[in-house]
């Protein structure tokens, strides 16, 4: 068993934390106070190739795995962007999974070259304020008229939408009661955002200001049939694919924030003296700190056997639900940790471990709660009694 890195990997790692380290604390400071989304660290990932990391080489992608895609993000979490630089390319990763797999070869020539080299930005429409996790009883509608389905309903939760050109939209197209099973009837689109049929709505929030989110409220909006990936009614099957990727994903950059958190809390114990030594010799400032370190190991290497099992074709749901569950409660520790561990100041913007300890809460909530992760943990790899 090697856990060691190949050449290419490390040469990913290494580059990756290079473009990245070009935006600064400053940088991201502003983006936070202004939420101004950050155009510019998106075209730097698009023109260095990043954005395309997993998507075919023929529609201009590298090819490449989970693995690789989330020693990635992990890199792009550990940077000064940490959440926010994490979310403005992390749908490129896993979004357009659907249409690599189950999308015909005209759709992928349309689709695939604008996301890859970042001419398009797309969100993601599947959460409802009345369903939740509950995706099955989601309310938003579609119905086939002539060449064009019309989609009815809202959306919640939606990121980028005010910036996106493009939306991957779940909706049902046949009514439940004449499905066999509730995931039957929902089908996958593709589609233009068209503001002129969506009421975009931006969303206040704790943390990750400069990229957004939004409720959007669909109002006939008009989608053309050559839109629908795969086959009608089977869209929730479709969206499975693309929901491993995105829970090791999570995992891997909840780590990365939390590493971030560490290194900027253990610099600090090093260089705060108090009572004339510093801060950093007192037990009570070391153990939190070295707890938190093994955490967040522990953490990525769930994350690693996670994306190596789905890269090499194996189930690896069990695992891509733990390294989500223990990314998200490790990073959140260690960034709370690091606030705690700079006193007063670590309550100031200026020393950004508050700005990392706001944004990791999200890889705690999304895309799925660490109660329902538990149940389904408890029920697939202990074999105790489905409670949900």
């Amino acid at each position: 068993m090697d856990f060691s890195l190949t050449e290419e990997q490390e040469a990913i790692r290494d580059n990756v934390a290079a473009l990245c380290a070009k935006f600064d604390d400053e940088y991201w400071h502003d983006r936070d106070r202004t939420g101004e989304f950050p155009h510019d660290f998106h075209r730097a990932m698009a023109d260095a190739g990043w954005l395309g990391i997993t998507m075919p080489e023929e529609y201009g992608g590298a090819n490449l795995g989970v693995t690789e895609a989330a020693l990635m993000m992990h890199e792009v979490a550990k940077s000064s962007g940490g959440m926010s630089a994490a979310s403005a390319i992390h749908i490129n990763i896993f979004g357009p999974h659907p249409i690599v797999l189950f999308g015909t070869e005209e759709q992928k020539q349309r689709w695939l070259p604008p996301l890859v080299n970042g001419d398009v930005k797309t969100s993601f429409g599947v959460t409802e304020p009345n369903s939740g996790l509950n995706t099955s009883a989601l309310q938003t509608k579609a119905v086939k008229k002539g060449k064009h389905y019309i989609a009815n309903g809202q959306k919640m939760w939606t990121t980028t939408a005010q910036e996106a050109h493009k939306i991957m939209l779940l909706v049902r197209t046949t009514p439940i009661e004449e499905c066999k099973k509730p995931t039957d009837g929902l089908s996958l689109f593709y589609t233009d955002l068209d503001h002129d049929y969506c009421d975009v709505r931006l969303i206040e929030k704790m943390g990750r200001k400069c990229v957004d989110s939004n409720e959007v409220f669909i109002n006939d909006l008009p989608i053309p049939e050559e839109d629908l990936v795969g086959e009608e009614g089977k869209g929730f099957y479709y969206l499975l694919h693309s929901l491993n990727p995105e829970r090791i994903l999570i995992g891997a950059e909840a780590t990365g924030i939390g590493m971030n958190a560490l290194a900027r809390a253990t610099k600090y114990a090093n260089d705060r003296e108090v009572f004339g030594r510093p801060i950093g010799m007192n037990q009570s400032i070391q153990h939190p700190l070295a707890e938190s370190w093994m955490e967040l190991e522990a953490a990525m290497l769930m994350a690693m056997k996670g994306a190596s099992l789905y890269d090499s074709g194996q189930d690896c749901g069990t695992y891509a639900n733990g390294a989500k569950y223990m990314g998200g409660e490790a990073g959140f520790k260690a960034c709370q940790q690091a606030v705690l561990t700079h006193g007063g100041v670590g309550y100031a913007k200026e020393f950004t471990v508050e700005r990392l300890m706001r944004e990791v809460m999200i890889c705690r909530i999304a895309p799925i709660s660490p109660q329902l992760i538990l149940c389904y943990i408890a029920e697939k790899a202990l074999g105790l009694p489905k409670s949900y």
